[in-house]
Parts: structure tokens; sequence; C-alpha cells
């Protein structure tokens, strides 16, 4: 199947992002910056901007924030046309960003936001499939509420009767989860459908329940026997990624690449980054990539991880939630050795 022909549809909330600039503590701010974004609007946007059709699929308010919502949303050439509109408040979060030796901290504020009071029958998943080809979903929306998880368990299943390949980020946010359900009690049933998962191994662990391992990311063997495992009990997985970070302090990080598939380990190199611009939506980057990479690189999974985790280290240079890079300036990264020079 051409790369024109695949359409992706994503599924989850998107939040209003409050944050003081330059670097400023909450403490020293009289005013907060607004950019909107969440984990799978990230990944449809990253998507959008290698060329592929995307459609994201959420609730959100009908009033003003929602429409700053759409319009947003429609910058980014992400399709809105089935977003519910109800309830009455859009989630928000207060990012006070870190620097050097100071970390990043942040605030949620997202309670009875309109997604997490969407029900089952709301979406009408015949059409919304139509002509679809991946479905992605994240573990943040099963964690806002019982009726976001019901509502995601029916969106995965109408994605697997209709024979699409459904990708999932498990994504745990341990400041969730706080509506009675722990990770191990809902995930399971949802993750059974996955066929594409982005994760490090203790995150699935934890989230089917099972006892952590620390394997060592340094050894082919280790990890491989560690993915064989999830796979074992995800039967339909058959695609691993992770991203390798070692965070040197907010301000420098070191960002690398794993894919596993068809029993081959693929390791992209790593890159640093310093200073860091903006940390959040670099997993989501590089979900958006990796996705792009196994549509666009198929018969090549080594560039694959390539891009997925070149996108990862080009988002952390940029402001706000959403990746802006262009197919071509991902390529560019990462056929490149990373000195930046301008471009003439």
């Amino acid at each position: 199947m051409k790369k024109k022909d695949h359409k992706v549809i994503t599924f989850g909330e998107i939040l209003g992002r409050l944050s003081p600039q330059n670097n400023l503590r909450f403490s020293q701010a009289t005013n907060l910056e607004v950019n909107y974004g969440g984990g799978e609007f990230n990944v449809a946007a990253s998507l959008a901007n290698y060329g592929i059709r995307t459609q994201f699929i959420t609730a959100i308010p009908d009033n003003a924030i929602g429409d700053c919502v759409i319009q947003s949303i429609r910058s980014r050439n992400v399709g809105a046309k089935h977003i519910l509109r109800q309830g009455k408040r859009l989630g928000l979060y207060f990012l006070e960003n870190g620097a050097s030796g100071r970390n990043s901290s942040v605030v949620y504020d997202r309670e009875n936001s309109s997604i997490s009071e969407v029900k089952i029958g709301q979406f009408n998943w015949d059409v919304i499939f139509k002509d679809a080809t991946i479905f992605h979903w994240s573990g943040i929306t099963p964690a806002l509420s019982q009726t976001a998880a019901d509502v995601c368990l029916e969106a995965i299943k109408a994605a697997s009767e209709r024979g699409l390949t459904i990708s999932t980020d498990l994504n745990y946010r341990s400041k969730l989860w706080k509506y009675g359900k722990q990770p191990k009690e809902v995930m399971p049933e949802l993750l059974k459908y996955s066929n594409i998962l982005l994760a490090d191994v203790d995150t699935a662990m934890f989230m089917l329940g099972k006892e952590k391992i620390n394997p060592d990311y340094s050894k082919d063997d280790d990890i491989k026997l560690q993915f064989d495992k999830i796979m074992e009990m995800l039967p339909n997985v058959n695609t691993i990624g992770m991203t390798f970070r070692n965070s040197v302090n907010a301000s420098h990080q070191k960002i690398g690449g794993l894919l596993y598939k068809n029993k081959e380990l693929y390791r992209a190199r790593i890159k640093e980054i310093t200073p860091v611009v903006d940390r959040v939506g670099t997993g989501d980057a590089f979900m958006g990539g990796l996705l792009y990479g196994l549509i666009g690189y198929k018969d090549d999974l080594q560039k694959a991880v390539a891009f997925a985790t070149a996108a990862c280290v080009i988002k952390h240079t940029i402001f706000g939630d959403v990746n802006r890079a262009s197919k071509q300036e991902v390529i560019d990264f990462m056929e490149s050795d990373g000195s930046a020079l301008v471009d003439r």
C-alpha cells in the first residue's frame, strides 16, 4: 500500500497547556502562554506533517474555547470533522519548564473534562473508520474515567473488526488513574488487540500486572527475551518500539531508539540535545515518526527507527506539545551529523 493510501485515526484527549514564558517558575509568572496538545493529537499532527491523512477523535466543550481547539487542530492539517462537542470544560495542565538541574513540573486540572464524560454509542465508528488503515490510542485515555476506558475499548474493538492496524503508546501517568481502577485492571483487555506497541519493558509489565524486570538495555539478547515475553502475553503485537533516554539534566538529553520486529532488534544511534527547548511531546514525536517509518520504510526497519528517533530529537528543539518538523527536515537530520549548519 502506498503512503498516500494510508489514513490514521487517533483517539484521545486534547488539553490546554498553560506555561510561564522563558523558563520562569509559577511563582514568578504574571501571565501564562496557551498551547493545545495531547498525546494522541500530537501523533496525528506529526503524521500530517509527513503527508499522511489523519483524523483526530475527541470530545471538547461547545464554547469559544472549544472553537479555539478546533482551529488549532485544523491548523496542523489534522481532520476534525468527527469531534464531539459536549461537556462544560476542556482539560488543562500547567507546565513549569525546567532548566539545567531543575526539573520540569506539571499540575493537572482535567477532572470532569469533556472527554472524560464520553459514553459508549456516541461515536459512529462505521463512518470514522471508513478507508482508515491505522487506529492509534494511548494509555492516557483509559486513565481518565471508567466511561473513557469503555469508549476506548469500544473503538479498539471496532477497529479490530474492520481489520485496522492498532497502535498503542502505553503512556503511563501516575497522576491520572484516580477513579478507583489501576492499570492492571483495565489495560490487559484493551492491549490484547494491539499490533504496534510503544513501551519500555517495565511499563508494559506493570500495566499487565506483572513484576518489574529492569532489563539491561545495552544487551540485545536480554531485550529480545523481554520483548518476546510481552509478545507471548499479547499475541497480536508484532512490533515494539521504545525510546532510550539518558537525562543528563533538564537541558541536556541523550536520545536513542529501539525497534523490535520479526525477531530482529534495530537500534538508532544515540543523539545529544543541548540545550533542550521543550521536552513535552517528544515521545509522541517518536510515536508519529515510528508509524511513518513503518509505512515509508517498511522494507528498511533500520531507517524506520532512525526516522522515529530523529523526529523525537528534533522535537526537543521545538516549543509546544506538537512536533512541527517536516518530513524532509527529519530526513535531513537523520542523514546528517547533527551539526545544524544554516540551510542556505
